[in-house]
């Protein structure tokens, strides 16, 4: 019984820790996203994660910065396991998958494949998205409350804190947009205002309306691009029911699926 319950903890540290990652286009955990395939504890306690995205195409920084995010969040399981992340079915899976095999860390194989990305800034834009993104959620959320433009800008950590929503997007990114916030501004105080811009500016309540605008187009492009994400994945995958050995998205061009009729002239 004791090593099965060790077995049981383990697995939800896993998929708590693997909750974490978040897709850095869209601000989605990558594990409600669908892109872990599977994710398993063996009987040694070794980890094997199976990961793959909606496109053969997805674009090769996208992958990079979700598998980092994935080798953070097993670096930090408690029993610090020996692990094994495989990409599947993507343009750049085998030279992936051959670094990780030989040992090569994530940031080498990176730096080969990246060529002349500046993944720091890429992470840095989506960073500033995901603030702006559950930032206006919880103003909206707030609004909906009926508390002033006034009241709402004026808020310190302190009022923030026990501001409460009935169960709504506001309630989900409360606590997503204070780690933000406290992220990119470590250093505040608990008076000092909660709504600030990216660039730490106050907002002041005669301009809150056009600003609230311009977090609106950035939560709409995230949404749609998620929703684009799910779809796409789920019209590739929804035919497959295995991971080695699968059909790729070339077998499909080429019509060379094993048991899926080829086309009539």
């Amino acid at each position: 019984m004791a090593t099965a319950s060790i077995s049981d903890g383990r697995e939800k540290e896993l998929w708590r820790r693997l909750g974490e990652v978040n897709d850095p286009e869209l601000d989605e955990p990558v594990t409600e996203m669908g892109f872990v395939e599977r994710a398993q504890v063996k009987g040694g306690g070794g980890v094997e994660v199976d990961f793959r995205l909606p496109t053969y195409w997805c674009s090769p920084n996208f992958a990079f910065l979700m598998l980092d995010g994935l080798r953070k969040a097993l670096d930090q399981l408690s029993w610090s396991p020996a692990y094994r992340v495989k990409l599947h079915d993507h343009m750049f899976a085998d030279e992936v998958n051959r670094g990780m095999e030989a040992g090569k860390t994530f940031g080498d194989i990176f730096a080969e494949l990246a060529e002349d990305q500046d993944l720091g800034a890429l992470r840095e834009t989506f960073r500033m998205k995901a603030f702006k993104r559950r930032q206006e959620a919880v103003l909206r959320g707030l609004k909906a409350h009926g508390l002033t433009d006034r009241e709402i800008l004026g808020m310190g950590l302190p009022a923030y804190d026990i501001a409460r929503f009935e169960p709504s997007e506001a309630a989900r990114q409360k606590p997503r947009y204070r780690a933000a916030l406290l992220e990119r501004f470590p250093s505040r105080r608990a008076d000092d205002p909660v709504f600030v811009t990216w660039d730490g500016q106050q907002v002041s309540p005669t301009g809150l309306p056009a600003y609230l605008g311009e977090l609106r187009a950035v939560r709409i492009n995230m949404e749609f691009n998620g929703a684009l994400c799910r779809g796409l994945k789920h019209t590739r995958y929804k035919e497959l029911g295995e991971i080695d050995g699968e059909p790729t998205l070339v077998d499909f061009i080429l019509d060379r699926v094993p048991g899926r009729a080829a086309p009539t002239a």
